[in-house]
C-alpha cells in the first residue's frame, strides 16, 4: 500500500496510489455505502491502527479497477502534497554512514546523534526549497531514507522496533550548514536544519510489507543531473530497528512520526570546492523503489 496526500479540483485528500491512479480513500469507502470517512486525515488513519490499514486494503480491493468520478483520478492530474503534511515529530539522525562522518572529518559516533526538524518545515515531492540568501549562504542536501511510525512505541527491543514501523517514505533533510556548525550562530542544529522547506518528503509511504529488506536500499541525490551522493541503507552505522529502539528510550514514538535515518557520503559542504544549492538548481533524491523526491530551488 501506497499512501498519499494531495489536492485536485481545489479539494485535499488523503488516499493511495493504485495502478497510476491517486485514490481517494474516503470517497471510496463512502462509494462501499460503509461510513463517510475512513480516517479524517493520514495522521488519523495511522492512528487507527491495523483496524483502518485493513479496512483501507478491503477498500483498494473492492475498488479493484473500477473508475468513479471524485474517487480515482489520474496521477497526473494530482498535486502530490507530502504524505504526511504536519508529522509530530520529525527526529533527524546524524552522522549515521561511516562516509559521511569521515568525509566531515569528526569521530565515528558511538551511538545515535539525535536532532529535530520542526514539522513546519515539511514541504511536497515536487515544492520548492526556498534557500533564504540574506540568512544563509550554505544551504546543502542530504539524502536520507524515512522511517513512518505506526504502532506506539516507547522502551521498545531492537528485535520487536520494526514490528513498529507503519512504512517508508524519502526525505531530503535540507541544512544551512552555516547556521548547523558556524560558530557565528552557536552551532545551532534544530535552526539549521528547520527553515521553511527545508523537508521535502515524500512522494508516498510505501507500507512496510512492500519493502523488504529496509536494510539494502539505495540511496542517490542527483543535483542538476550529475549525481552527488550514492549510498546504501545497508551501510547504516545504526540500522533502522537500533535507531527506533534508541529513540524509544525516554521518548516515545507515536504514529506519523517520521524519523529520518542519516544520509550518505557526498554531501555538498563536504566537496572541495564546496556545492550549496542556488536559485535554479533542481535536486532529485530517491530511495530504493519509494519513489523519488525532485525539488526545484529558488530564493
Amino acid at each position: 500500500m501506497q499512501i498519499i496526500t494531495f489536492q485536485v479540483h481545489g479539494k485535499t485528500h488523503w488516499g493511495a496510489v493504485q495502478k497510476g491512479r491517486a485514490i481517494s480513500l474516503n470517497s471510496a469507502h463512502a462509494a462501499r455505502g460503509l461510513d463517510m470517512f475512513l480516517a479524517p486525515t493520514v495522521l488519523d488513519f495511522l492512528r487507527g491502527g491495523e483496524t483502518t490499514w485493513n479496512a483501507a486494503r478491503e477498500t483498494l480491493e473492492w475498488l479493484g479497477n473500477r473508475e468513479l468520478p471524485e474517487v480515482t483520478f489520474a496521477v497526473d492530474e494530482v498535486r502530490l502534497l507530502a504524505p504526511i503534511p504536519r508529522p509530530g515529530k520529525v527526529i533527524g539522525i546524524g552522522l549515521n554512514y561511516i562516509d559521511h562522518a569521515r568525509e566531515t572529518g569528526v569521530a565515528i559516533p558511538t551511538k545515535p546523534i539525535i536532532f529535530a526538524k520542526f514539522s513546519s518545515s515539511v514541504i511536497g515531492p515536487y515544492d520548492t526549497i526556498h534557500v533564504i540568501p540574506d540568512v544563509t549562504q550554505r544551504v546543502d542536501y542530504e539524502a536520507e531514507l524515512g522511517v513512518v511510525i505506526g504502532t506506539t512505541a516507547s522502551r521498545v527491543t531492537v528485535a520487536d522496533a520494526l514490528n513498529y514501523v507503519f512504512g517508508y517514505t524519502v526525505v531530503n533533510d535540507v541544512s544551512a550548514r552555516d547556521i548547523q556548525k558556524g560558530a557565528e550562530y552557536g552551532n545551532q542544529w534544530v535552526r539549521g536544519k528547520s527553515f521553511d522547506t527545508f523537508c521535502p518528503m515524500g512522494p508516498s509511504i510505501t507500507s512496510r510489507d512492500e519493502v523488504g529488506d529496509v536494510q539494502t536500499l539505495a540511496v542517490r541525490s542527483i543535483l542538476n543531473g550529475e549525481l552527488m551522493q550514492d549510498g546504501n541503507t545497508r551501510d547504516m552505522i545504526f540500522e533502522v530497528a537500533t535507531l527506533i529502539s534508541y529513540i524509544s528510550q525516554g521518548i516515545t514514538l507515536e504514529p506519523g512520526d517520521v524519523i529520518a535515518t542519516g544520509t550518505p557520503n557526498g554531501v555538498g559542504d563536504a566537496r572541495k570546492p564546496p556545492v550549496y544549492l542556488k536559485r535554479g538548481d533542481v535536486i532529485e533524491i530517491e530511495v530504493g523503489n519509494l519513489g523519488k523526491l525532485v525539488n526545484p530551488v529558488e530564493d
